[in-house]
């Protein structure tokens, strides 16, 4: 009997699930010719129309792949209706691959995958990043000092695909055996670099300036987050929970005047000075107790998007950012700015 095709893949590291998706889609190509592609988030596509697009022939290709993100939030019914057809899956020459961020999904979904078609994807120790980038440099003809290196790590999401699309600007800005020094990650990548969850979190983080400077400037940064291709409320919720939970752990490490050793930060993943400076003044911001309401007011907010969809997200977004920096997490009666 063939093998179903249907594969699970989770855990954070974007960038080998990426290269692992590619590869599934090159061998169904071979296997069957021209694909009909099709991407989904599980939050804004109903599981019955990709159960129903599965079930059916494809009318101008001679099979359908189907890539299924945040995997995670198929629940109850659909749950079932997907595990029902991935439990059948070998009877259909399309493919299906779930994809989550998180570290597992739904166990009905979990039980219908075959063994050897899932995979947790983890992110790179600290101690592998630095020398992920200067391999990286070193492959495409360019050097890199270990400043340079320090500095990326700093500015770009924890993970390799965002650590290539950062990476690879350098290639077409710079000639080719040049030695990339932290002057040109400020010229390259603090000039050019996309806005996200990190990024905002790093603006209303900012004990520089007031709390409606960093309202002002947050919203901003929301504004280019929401009309970029990429714009999607789960990631972005999941970006800034992930910062929070950061900073609950750096406030952990400082408790009671502590002082952390070297081993302890790194272990933490508080490696590199930009980064700590970043929570450093985060700290200054939001307590250990702030932490808290805010991290219970991102799952809040989490689930009322979830619930309500796409009409009410740019406005429950908004609550939440104003939420954080003029109320410290806790959810207003009215707004006072």
């Amino acid at each position: 009997m063939a093998e179903a095709e249907v594969y699970l893949f989770t855990g954070p590291e974007a960038g080998d699930k990426k290269e692992a998706i590619e590869t599934i889609r090159a061998r169904a190509e071979k296997a069957n010719g021209q694909l009909d592609y099709y991407s989904y988030y599980a939050s804004e596509t109903r599981i019955p129309d990709i159960v129903a697009q599965l079930q059916n022939e494809s009318l101008f290709s001679s099979a359908t792949f189907i890539v299924l993100k945040n995997a995670e939030l198929v629940k109850g019914k659909d749950a079932e209706l997907l595990a029902s057809w991935c439990k059948n899956a070998a009877e259909s020459p399309n493919t299906l691959i779930l994809v989550s961020d998180e570290n597992s999904v739904d166990k009905k979904i979990d039980s219908a995958v075959p063994s050897q078609h899932k995979k947790m994807f983890w992110e790179m120790f600290e101690n592998r990043k630095s020398q992920w980038v200067q391999s990286y440099f070193r492959k495409n003809g360019f050097g890199i000092t270990d400043e340079a290196v320090e500095q990326i790590l700093d500015m770009v999401e924890n993970n390799t695909d965002a650590l290539k699309t950062e990476c690879s600007r350098f290639f077409y800005c710079m000639p080719q055996g040049s030695t990339v020094t932290p002057s040109d990650v400020e010229k390259v990548i603090s000039h050019n670099r996309t806005e996200n969850a990190f990024t905002l979190f790093e603006e209303m983080a900012d004990s520089t300036k007031s709390p409606r400077q960093r309202l002002e400037s947050s919203m901003e940064i929301l504004q280019k987050i929401r009309l970029s291709r990429e714009s999607n409320s789960v990631a972005l919720i999941a970006g800034l929970s992930y910062c929070f939970r950061q900073l609950r752990a750096w406030h952990m490490l400082h408790q009671k005047g502590a002082t952390p050793t070297e081993v302890q930060l790194k272990a933490a993943g508080f490696s590199g000075k930009k980064n700590r400076e970043r929570y450093e003044k985060a700290s200054r911001v939001w307590g250990a107790g702030n932490v808290s309401s805010i991290l219970s007011l991102l799952a809040h907010t989490d689930m009322a998007n979830r619930s309500s969809g796409m009409a009410l997200e740019y406005t429950c977004l908004t609550m939440m950012i104003y939420s954080i920096i003029i109320k410290n997490g806790l959810y207003p009666a009215e707004y006072v700015c």
